[in-house]
């Protein structure tokens, strides 16, 4: 993102400079080229619009930051620089003016920066103001012709006899002719153009969002190595002492140390449960093994995973009716990934409410999209960690966001998304959306 600011900030700085490219190129064209170009000689009127335009100008680039993100501002700019170019070109001959085309720099400039209603916008305008230099200097030529006298007039009809047609019927077909080829130009530059910029845009955000998948990718890479080398370290350990539990119950009679033991082996089939998971979902992963589960079916797995490994969970599951025969391919990420996120919403209500309850809903959000809602009591996210979290690994005061950022991958390999955001009342609302397999069991 902040290699896209730079960018922004450099176009800015440059539309600024082309500015002062252009009021430059006015005064260079009034002061040494009116003979040359056939202009003609402005009043002195065009003279304060220059030292205004100049004031303009060197506003615009000492403060070309602000149109940052804003297309409402840069719009403004644009639409300003059109009226002064506009201006210029009716003091110093209007439709005759060998630069109108100029008119079409902003259009250009605006279908490359700015949504497509921006240049259709300077387009209408543009054409306007041409339109009126057309009329004003065809009104010019009438009016000159009416102000001969008699005496010219014979003349000038005698020459006309003599021509295969008349002056002015030419150039008022000369005339038409340029304001049908500036309009050509305007809507080449504003469809073309702007079809054009929008699909380089959309290709950068796409090679954006991929540069982004790529980096989480490489640093899920990473942690998943470390989990595997710790998870093996574990096996041992873990055997050792499940041998050990086994031999204390054994040995040991007292009812007190015989609930310490217990305890001791529930935390211990959750490890080796744990362990038995990863083992299947590394395994899965590798050989890329996808499996048809009814949603039903998948809701009572995650039930039943719920109540064996967090059994203090007070889980209120909703599932809509139309959404239970429905399939989705999944694999062993995927309930990991759910539990994860409810684990997250559980710690939240018991930190703020002192109590575990996390409400989980599943409906259809589109007609081919399967959408969980799990949401959490407690204090809620901050704002600015809530489009951060998933994407990134980011410190917090619960840790490092790691079970996010897992869940998401796990999420988006079954073609899935993640969003949170914080509900109205209280607590956060993690929104998982997982495509719909086309078969559907009855």
């Amino acid at each position: 993102m902040a290699n896209v600011n730079v960018s922004f900030n450099a176009s800015q700085q440059q539309l600024a400079l082309l500015r002062l490219v252009n009021w430059g190129l006015k005064i260079g064209l009034i002061l040494f080229a009116t003979d040359l170009f056939g202009l003609t000689t402005p009043p002195v009127t065009l003279s304060y619009v220059l030292i205004f335009e100049a004031c303009y100008v060197g506003f615009s680039y000492r403060f070309h930051r602000l149109s940052m993100n804003n297309n409402g501002l840069l719009f403004l700019t644009l639409l300003l620089d059109t009226l002064f170019w506009a201006t210029w070109l009716y003091f110093t001959g209007g439709a005759t003016n060998a630069f109108v085309s100029l008119l079409l720099l902003p259009i250009a400039i605006s279908a490359i920066t700015l949504p497509l209603w921006a240049p259709w916008c300077l387009t209408i305008v543009s054409t306007v103001f041409y339109s009126l230099m057309i009329v004003d200097i065809t009104e010019q030529n009438s009016g000159s012709v009416m102000g001969h006298d008699m005496s010219q007039m014979n003349h000038v009809m005698q020459a006309n006899q003599a021509m295969p047609a008349s002056n002015s019927m030419d150039m008022g077909s000369h005339y038409l002719g340029m304001w049908f080829n500036f309009v050509i130009s305007a809507l080449v530059l504003t469809i073309t153009v702007g079809f054009i910029a929008k699909r380089i845009r959309q290709k950068n955000a796409e090679l954006h969002y991929l540069r982004e998948a790529q980096l989480r990718q490489e640093k899920i890479l990473a942690l998943g190595t470390a989990s595997a080398q710790m998870a093996h370290q574990l096996a041992t350990p873990l055997a050792t002492l499940r041998l050990l539990v086994d031999e204390l119950s054994d040995s040991i009679n007292d009812v007190e140390q015989t609930e310490l033991i217990s305890e001791m082996q529930q935390a211990l089939n959750r490890c080796e449960v744990t362990l038995a998971d990863l083992r299947l979902a590394t395994e899965s992963i590798r050989e890329q093994k996808l499996i048809e589960q009814r949603v039903d079916k998948l809701v009572t797995m995650l039930t039943e995973q719920i109540s064996l490994l967090m059994p203090e969970a007070q889980l209120n599951i909703s599932i809509a009716p139309q959404v239970e025969s429905h399939i989705v391919l999944t694999d062993m990420g995927l309930l990991p990934a759910l539990m994860a996120l409810i684990q997250n919403g559980v710690q939240a209500s018991e930190d703020n409410q002192h109590s575990s309850q996390v409400d989980v809903n599943l409906s259809l959000s589109q007609p081919r999209e399967l959408s969980i809602i799990i949401r959490d009591y407690g204090v809620g996210i901050a704002t600015h960690l809530l489009h951060t979290l998933g994407s990134n690994m980011v410190k917090s005061p619960k840790g490092m966001g790691i079970a996010v950022l897992l869940s998401h991958t796990s999420f988006e390999r079954l073609g899935g998304k993640l969003y949170l955001k914080p509900h109205s009342e209280c607590g956060t609302e993690a929104i998982v959306t997982l495509p719909l397999s086309e078969q559907k069991t009855s």
